[in-house]
């Protein structure tokens, strides 16, 4: 027969756990093996001690130690957590079940207890990851909580409840879209509520939408809404997650303006490149301002006077006198020389785009308007805008023109914005503008309003005590421009062009000297006949019919000749050195009938 009595004594000498027997006065009267191992005595140093000498805890508490057994014999049981010394001084933790046993008239204790130490190690563990993680959690500059699958809150870090200014109570358990963030907006709680159920299905959502903070500030979040799903698939949790992109969006605005001011001035600076290359191609063609008679000394007081006001100037004079040059000295000598001067030769330009140029146009405005086009007057804002020929002006843009310099504002064809123009007009004409208003031709107000500060050029016939000083300079600006070694006009050639009455003025004069110098084969610039017989005839013809009629003649031998072409290398504009518009201008002030040359 199994001895049962011997057997649980061998279990209980085998078990895990440690055991004693401990009687009422606390002594231990039986340790099994694993209770030596565990406190690294043997059996009878063990046997020897009192369980208060080994359980600290109990042993600094008197009262739970007086009344320790009592509490277990009248529960009949008792559970609970505590440590032993061992005998290297070192505490052990254990969990301990002590049982009430009454044996012999006599009162035990029977005491089971595990080592929890490596309970105790990985608990430890665990809370300092969780105050770790919760201290993350916290402190992560987004707004981050925790759903459940119904859309409930089980956690708000801090960042958010800072954010709406309450505690991590006051929020747990409320329906994410009912939280106290979305209360200024119904619609956004609809919405939200709408994400979240999305997320539950298993979607990833991110979208963009304002919050207000507990100061009532809004506040631009990027959100998100992430699922967290399980092993099969279902969705157990959501992830709400904002981040504040208020500066970003901000900056990204202030990036915009300035990209489109940039490229606005990028536009305009490009303008205003073409132009000016155009016009310091045109300018390379004039000289300074050189003269020493008295009515040439009067126009450069004039200038002088006038360029450091803001008064609008006209000028007045033949052709090739020199008016865009005087309108060049104008706006170098005044306060806007460090902005741009552009030039509009309203004769050049055809009578369907001149308005366009002059005021720009918006894309799509008309047919040919595929681009947006800044015009002349928007790219001298600040500066000057010269308008030469303005004669030439068709009548119904006088009327624009003239609101420009009453109000200083204009607007794009096609375009309903007003713009502002902070520009100094300089006007120039050959023409008798008197007696076009008395031909319906020119507005008389437009007139007066140009007519403030009237600048007249005389014609070089006029001034041939200049001849000679005009002539010594253009020859040293010819030289250099056409890389002739020629430094002074000879005596007898001085007074051939001293003689000459000049119908064409200053712009005449250089051309001959010009040919002159070409023909020229030493460093003395010599004229031969060609000038003294096309002098005397212009002199005799000039003597026998006005200046209108003699440009005519001239105007129609070259078109005889080109066989009425008026484009192209052999084009008579080529041959008379203007461009073709202006000259299509001049025969229709000249009545030339171009079939009538060519036939």
């Amino acid at each position: 027969m199994l001895n049962i009595e011997k057997l649980e004594q061998v279990t209980v000498q085998l078990a895990v756990n440690g055991m004693f027997w401990i009687d009422n006065e606390g002594r231990i009267r039986h340790a099994n093996r694993a209770a030596c191992q565990m406190l690294k005595y043997d059996y009878e140093e063990l046997t020897s001690k009192g369980v208060f000498d080994i359980d600290p805890a109990i042993l600094s508490l008197k009262y739970l130690r007086k009344n320790y057994f009592d509490i277990i014999k009248k529960q009949g049981s008792y559970n609970f957590e505590s440590s032993m010394l061992n005998k290297l001084g070192v505490e052990v933790p254990i969990e301990a079940t002590v049982f009430h046993v009454y044996q012999g008239g006599q009162d035990y204790y029977c005491c089971f207890f595990l080592d929890i130490s490596l309970r105790r190690q990985i608990q430890t563990e665990a809370e300092k990851s969780e105050t770790l993680l919760r201290a993350i959690f916290n402190h992560h500059f987004q707004l981050t909580g925790l759903m459940d699958s119904q859309g409930k809150l089980l956690m708000a870090n801090q960042t958010a409840l800072d954010f709406i200014g309450l505690k991590e109570e006051e929020v747990l358990g409320q329906y994410f879209w009912d939280a106290p963030w979305f209360a200024h907006s119904k619609a956004l709680q609809n919405k939200v509520k709408g994400y979240v159920k999305t997320a539950v299905e298993g979607e990833f959502v991110r979208v963009e939408y304002e919050l207000s903070d507990n100061k009532g500030k809004q506040h631009i979040f990027d959100h998100s809404f992430k699922p967290v799903m399980d092993n099969n698939g279902d969705v157990q949790y959501v992830v709400p997650e904002s981040r504040d992109i208020t500066e970003i969006r901000r900056a990204e605005k202030k990036l915009q303006k300035a990209y489109k001011e940039l490229e606005k001035l990028k536009n305009q600076l490009q303008d205003e490149n073409l132009f000016l290359k155009e016009e310091l191609r045109g300018s390379q063609q004039y000289t300074n301002l050189v003269g020493k008679s008295n009515a040439f000394k009067n126009v450069l007081i004039q200038i002088e006077q006038v360029a450091e006001t803001n008064a609008t100037v006209l000028i007045l004079g033949e052709t090739g006198t020199g008016k865009e040059l005087v309108a060049n000295n104008i706006h170098d000598l005044s306060n806007r020389r460090e902005k741009p001067m552009v030039k509009v030769n309203c004769a050049a330009i055809p009578a369907n785009l001149i308005e366009s140029e002059l005021f720009g146009h918006e894309k799509g405005a008309f047919t040919s308007a595929h681009t947006r086009k800044i015009g002349r007057f928007e790219l001298a804002d600040g500066g000057t805008i010269f308008l030469d020929e303005i004669g030439e002006l068709p009548i119904d843009l006088q009327a624009k023109l003239l609101r420009v310099l009453q109000e200083g504002e204009f607007e794009r064809i096609g375009g309903n914005k007003t713009f502002k123009a902070d520009i100094r007009i300089i006007a120039a004409t050959n023409r008798d503008l008197k007696k076009m208003i008395d031909e319906n031709q020119f507005r008389e107000d437009l007139y007066y309003r140009l007519h403030v500060f009237p600048v007249v050029i005389p014609p070089l016939r006029d001034r041939l005590d200049d001849v000679g000083i005009l002539s010594e300079f253009l020859v040293r600006q010819i030289a250099k421009r056409i890389g002739k070694d020629i430094s002074r006009i000879s005596e007898k050639a001085m007074k051939k062009l001293q003689v000459y009455s000049w119908p064409g003025n200053v712009r005449e004069l250089e051309n001959v000297l010009e040919r002159a110098m070409v023909l020229s084969r030493s460093s003395v610039l010599e004229i031969g006949n060609w000038f003294g017989e096309s002098a005397r005839s212009r002199v005799d013809d000039s003597s026998l019919v006005s200046l209108d009629e003699m440009n005519r003649r001239h105007i129609s031998r070259v078109l005889t000749e080109t066989k009425g072409r008026i484009r192209g290398e052999k084009g008579a504009a080529k041959i008379l050195k203007i461009h073709p518009s202006t000259l299509e201008s001049r025969m229709r002030k000249l009545n030339i009938k171009r079939r009538e040359i060519s036939g």
